[in-house]
């Protein structure tokens, strides 16, 4: 596996983790996929005061990352890097509920800080579960299953095509910050300086999308999406989804930390 590259030099490291040998890397991608779209679906079910009900769902990121022999520091990295969109969600919580909900000696906790926390944890378990599904399958994977699982071509090619403009976005950018430093000696970058420079950043990556998509067209891309490596589903895949689907079903109707708790302490 290779070492995990800081800042813009990691551009397509989640492609090339993608391309990995473990057995969860050779599963039919459509396996993954519909037993993440599982795993989603239960943690975002449960209500906002819920947090030890959502524990046991660690085990799913957790196993995805250690089976597929992922570098848990680089997702876990990734996935702090758009943190502050939860805590803005949640910022507010305790403020608009302040009733008490349980106390921890003299300290009262109320119920906007009990939902404040549960958004955070909702949020890293769904987001690790989403970027161990992108390093174990691949974008050209992901978007592969969502076709063959009836999703509607159009989307699946804008999704595809978002995700290259991205990376070429980023290619072109890090281009250009390696120019500036080059060229500017650390000097400080001014307001209208930053604007000029963001203006010819939108144009040369129009610019090189543009090439790319000809060149595309030349080599006759027809508008579908095609994956190198797609296994066929079989005994594998089944058990891998009924499995954790049968463990999402019953910790959701389960809340197995507060029963061990109950039993610990003899109030059931």
């Amino acid at each position: 596996m290779p070492a995990a590259p800081a800042g813009c030099a990691d551009i397509g490291y989640m492609d090339s983790l993608a391309a990995g040998g473990s057995a969860l890397h050779r599963l039919d991608p459509r396996a993954k996929l519909l037993a993440t779209l599982a795993f989603l679906a239960a943690v975002v079910s449960f209500d906002r005061y819920q947090i030890s009900a959502l524990i046991p769902f660690s085990l799913y990121p957790v196993f995805l990352i250690a089976a597929g022999g992922l570098p848990p520091g680089y997702l876990l990295r990734k996935a702090l890097l758009v943190s502050p969109f939860a805590v803005l969600l949640g910022a507010l919580n305790p403020l608009l509920d302040s009733h008490v909900m349980l106390r921890l000696g003299p300290l009262a906790v109320s119920g906007g800080w009990v939902s404040f926390a549960s958004i955070i944890l909702r949020f890293l378990l769904t987001v690790l579960a989403a970027l161990a599904l992108l390093a174990l399958t691949g974008m050209n994977g992901v978007c592969e299953s969502l076709s063959r699982l009836g999703l509607p071509r159009p989307f699946v090619v804008q999704l595809l095509f978002l995700n290259r403009y991205l990376l070429t976005l980023s290619a072109e950018a890090a281009s250009m910050s390696r120019a500036r430093a080059l060229r500017g000696a650390g000097a400080r970058l001014r307001p209208a300086v930053f604007a000029q420079i963001a203006g010819h950043l939108l144009l040369r990556t129009l610019d090189r999308a543009e090439r790319v998509y000809r060149a595309m067209v030349c080599r006759g891309f027809d508008g579908r999406v095609r994956a190198a490596r797609f296994p066929g589903a079989g005994r594998e895949e089944l058990v891998f989804v009924a499995g954790w689907t049968a463990f999402f079903v019953f910790f959701r109707l389960v809340n197995v930390p507060l029963l061990l708790g109950r039993l610990l302490t003899g109030h059931l």
